[in-house]
Protein backbone atom coordinates (compact mmCIF):
# COMPACT_ATOMS: atom_id res chain seq x y z
CA UNK A 1 0.00 0.00 0.00
CA UNK A 2 1.20 3.43 -0.60
CA UNK A 3 0.61 4.30 3.10
CA UNK A 4 3.52 1.63 3.91
CA UNK A 5 5.57 2.93 1.28
CA UNK A 6 5.18 6.24 2.59
CA UNK A 7 6.42 5.12 6.57
CA UNK A 8 9.51 2.65 5.35
CA UNK A 9 10.62 6.01 2.85
CA UNK A 10 10.62 7.59 6.34
CA UNK A 11 12.02 5.62 8.59
CA UNK A 12 14.79 4.55 6.38
CA UNK A 13 18.78 5.88 6.79
CA UNK A 14 19.50 5.89 3.28
CA UNK A 15 17.54 5.24 -0.02
CA UNK A 16 19.47 3.00 -2.38
CA UNK A 17 18.67 2.99 -6.24
CA UNK A 18 21.82 1.33 -8.26
CA UNK A 19 19.53 1.32 -11.12
CA UNK A 20 20.83 0.70 -14.58
CA UNK A 21 18.36 2.12 -16.66
CA UNK A 22 15.42 4.72 -15.84
CA UNK A 23 12.60 6.49 -18.05
CA UNK A 24 12.47 8.85 -15.28
CA UNK A 25 13.45 7.95 -11.97
CA UNK A 26 9.68 8.07 -9.76
CA UNK A 27 11.05 5.70 -7.14
CA UNK A 28 14.54 7.82 -5.37
CA UNK A 29 11.70 11.24 -6.03
CA UNK A 30 9.49 9.78 -4.01
CA UNK A 31 12.17 9.20 -1.21
CA UNK A 32 13.04 12.59 -1.14
CA UNK A 33 10.12 13.55 -0.69
CA UNK A 34 9.52 11.65 2.31
CA UNK A 35 12.67 12.88 3.79
CA UNK A 36 15.07 10.33 2.71
CA UNK A 37 18.26 10.68 1.57
CA UNK A 38 18.85 9.13 -1.72
CA UNK A 39 22.05 7.08 -3.34
CA UNK A 40 21.48 6.23 -6.83
CA UNK A 41 23.34 5.41 -9.84
CA UNK A 42 25.05 8.38 -11.94
CA UNK A 43 23.63 6.59 -15.53
CA UNK A 44 20.18 7.09 -17.18
CA UNK A 45 18.13 9.78 -16.50
CA UNK A 46 18.70 10.00 -12.49
CA UNK A 47 21.31 12.72 -12.78
CA UNK A 48 18.92 15.07 -14.01
CA UNK A 49 15.97 13.96 -12.19
CA UNK A 50 17.42 13.98 -8.67
CA UNK A 51 20.05 16.98 -9.97
CA UNK A 52 22.57 17.94 -6.51
CA UNK A 53 19.72 16.65 -4.76
CA UNK A 54 21.09 12.83 -4.53
CA UNK A 55 24.44 11.15 -3.96
CA UNK A 56 25.59 9.02 -7.10
CA UNK A 57 27.69 6.01 -7.61
CA UNK A 58 28.69 4.17 -10.74
CA UNK A 59 25.86 0.97 -10.74
CA UNK A 60 28.64 -1.00 -12.62
CA UNK A 61 31.29 -0.99 -10.01
CA UNK A 62 30.46 -2.48 -6.53
CA UNK A 63 33.68 -0.95 -4.99
CA UNK A 64 32.15 2.75 -5.33
CA UNK A 65 28.59 1.67 -4.00
CA UNK A 66 30.35 -0.05 -0.57
CA UNK A 67 32.17 3.10 -0.35
CA UNK A 68 29.30 5.19 -1.02
CA UNK A 69 26.92 3.67 1.23
CA UNK A 70 30.08 3.12 4.09
CA UNK A 71 30.58 7.13 3.94
CA UNK A 72 26.62 8.33 3.72
CA UNK A 73 25.88 5.82 6.46
CA UNK A 74 28.72 7.18 8.95
CA UNK A 75 27.82 10.73 8.37
CA UNK A 76 24.41 12.12 9.19
CA UNK A 77 25.58 15.72 7.95
CA UNK A 78 26.28 15.04 4.86
CA UNK A 79 22.77 13.25 4.55
CA UNK A 80 21.26 15.92 6.54
CA UNK A 81 22.00 18.24 3.66
CA UNK A 82 20.90 16.27 0.85
CA UNK A 83 17.36 15.57 3.01
CA UNK A 84 16.64 19.80 3.62
CA UNK A 85 17.34 20.53 -0.49
CA UNK A 86 15.18 17.85 -1.57
CA UNK A 87 12.22 18.14 0.46
CA UNK A 88 12.08 21.56 -1.52
CA UNK A 89 13.24 20.47 -4.80
CA UNK A 90 10.71 17.95 -4.94
CA UNK A 91 7.53 20.80 -4.49
CA UNK A 92 8.10 21.08 -8.33
CA UNK A 93 6.64 17.31 -9.34
CA UNK A 94 2.95 18.25 -8.96
CA UNK A 95 0.59 15.61 -10.39
CA UNK A 96 -2.13 18.15 -10.94
CA UNK A 97 0.01 20.00 -13.07
CA UNK A 98 1.27 17.46 -14.53
CA UNK A 99 -1.91 16.06 -15.78
CA UNK A 100 -3.37 19.27 -17.11
CA UNK A 101 0.36 19.65 -18.99
CA UNK A 102 -0.82 16.32 -20.47
CA UNK A 103 -4.48 17.04 -21.13
CA UNK A 104 -3.41 21.01 -22.70
CA UNK A 105 -1.04 18.48 -25.16
CA UNK A 106 -4.22 16.32 -26.18
CA UNK A 107 -6.52 18.90 -26.85
CA UNK A 108 -4.07 20.67 -29.21
CA UNK A 109 -4.52 17.40 -31.33
CA UNK A 110 -8.36 18.02 -31.79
Amino acid sequence: SIEKLVELYNKTSLFVYPSLYEGFGLPPLEALACGAPVLCSNVSSLPEVCREYAFYCNPFEVDDIAFMLKKLLEDKNLREEKIKGGLNYVKRFNWDKTAKKHLEIFESFK
